[in-house]
């Protein structure tokens, strides 16, 4: 069953909603998402309607540039990542941590070895 979520970075210049059904989160181990701690939800980028403009979304990209990592530049909060995938679809990695009134302890967690990317 598909659900709308909200979700916004810990100021709320960042906000949004998501939608789909959240079956289990990802826990990346490459170099910045260990740092960052994000429990990741990917889901097609036309389900992520963001609510606050664009801009006020700073953009950081590192190794081979694949990802947009999308954070907040006054809180720091990173909120979602924007890629393409294999099939050259448009994708959203969703923080599961920045999603309003979810139970994080109920959502299974895949890991990822990203760090051998």
């Amino acid at each position: 069953m598909s659900t709308t979520y909200t979700g916004s970075c810990h100021c709320g210049a960042i906000a949004f909603e998501v939608e789909g059904t959240i079956d289990s989160g990802l826990a990346c181990n490459c170099s910045i998402c260990s740092r960052r701690a994000s429990l990741l939800w990917s889901v097609p980028r036309a389900s992520l309607r963001l609510k606050t403009p664009e801009a006020a979304a700073s953009t950081y990209l590192f190794n081979k540039h694949g990802i947009k990592h999308r954070f907040c530049p006054t809180c720091g909060i990173h909120a979602f990542g924007e890629a393409t995938d294999s099939k050259g679809n448009a994708v959203a990695a969703v923080n599961l941590r920045c999603i309003e009134n979810i139970d994080l302890a109920a959502i299974p967690v895949k890991q990822f070895d990203g760090k051998a990317l």
